[in-house]
């Protein structure tokens, strides 16, 4: 898969294209990209994404803005486990916030050599969010590339969504965010060193890098953690501020990995969240907090044995 910056591309070859902003890449991302593949085939063309980052919302309003199910590195796997031949990331800053949707159309058609562009049918782009399906297709038409419009995909008669991901992850609702995704919600990073509280307390953690500007959900879970060269490892985890260590400290992850004393620092850990087991608190006491980080372990390794 080829990873590029901005609407330029050195590769003359006509695309099929679709743009998008892809957080999560649920159920109804997935369709489209199928699709996208499935015209792109019989008329000969590469596939292509057009993403921006930071997410719009994150420039406009940075403390209003909702909480990435995924973050650049992680999307752009899952592109590439789609098949996506190209992906293009553009830099959404002031100057791109004024770009017209009329010439955004246009650079789509003329750097990207778009022939085919599908997007939903709800998708807005250009300044002031004034472009939409119905602009894009009149333009296509002028220009001579084709336009389709993507329905929005329901589960159980509601509408796949980044928005009801999140709501089913703060909700700690795992079953239902696995069933909008298509797969288990996770959390991938770089282990780095941490306060090594947890090894102090009995239970050695890998600390995860977070690229996520906020975590969609937060409390202690039963994971899988896939390691580079390692497989696949059963353990559970703590999603947040650790209120009986820390004061006011940002939200951190932290996997206990069940029979596994391996050096991973620096290694590539995805972490992916199977069930809910309790909120985060504060307990009176290390002590105190000891004996439910083992309680938690028990329930976590049940767990496992009950869904084996």
């Amino acid at each position: 898969m080829q990873i590029l910056r901005g609407l330029y591309s050195p590769d003359k070859n006509p695309v099929a294209l679709t743009i998008g902003n892809f957080d999560g890449v649920h159920l109804g991302h997935q369709a489209l990209l199928n699709e996208l593949r499935a015209v792109a085939q019989p008329r000969g063309l590469q596939t292509a994404v057009v993403i921006f980052e930071p997410h719009p919302r994150e420039f406009f309003s940075p403390q209003q803005a909702p909480a990435r199910l995924t973050s650049l590195r992680e999307k752009l796997e899952l592109f590439r486990t789609m098949g996506v031949d190209r992906v293009h990331v553009c830099r959404f800053n002031a100057l791109f916030a004024k770009k017209s949707a009329e010439a955004f159309i246009l650079a789509l058609h003329e750097k990207l050599h778009a022939k085919f562009v599908l997007i939903g049918d709800d998708f807005r782009f250009g300044s002031g969010r004034v472009g939409d399906f119905a602009l894009m297709q009149k333009i296509g038409a002028q220009e001579g590339f084709e336009v389709q419009a993507v329905h929005s995909i329901l589960h159980d008669g509601v509408r796949v969504s980044s928005t009801a991901i999140r709501a089913a992850l703060a909700a700690g609702q795992m079953r239902m965010a696995r069933e909008y995704l298509g797969r288990p919600y996770s959390i991938s990073g770089l282990v780095v060193h941490g306060d090594a509280m947890g090894r102090k307390l009995g239970f050695p953690t890998a600390n995860i890098q977070m690229k996520h500007n906020l975590a969609p959900l937060k409390g202690i879970f039963v994971v899988l953690a896939h390691a580079e060269g390692l497989g696949v490892l059963q353990g559970v985890a703590s999603l947040g501020i650790r209120p009986t260590l820390k004061h006011d400290a940002k939200p951190v992850l932290e996997v206990h990995l069940f029979e596994f004393a391996q050096q991973i620092y620096c290694k590539h850990l995805r972490v992916e969240f199977l069930q809910k087991l309790r909120d985060e608190q504060k307990f009176n006491g290390l002590e105190a907090l000891t004996r439910q980080i083992a309680l938690d372990v028990e329930n976590a390794k049940q767990w496992f044995i009950e869904h084996e």
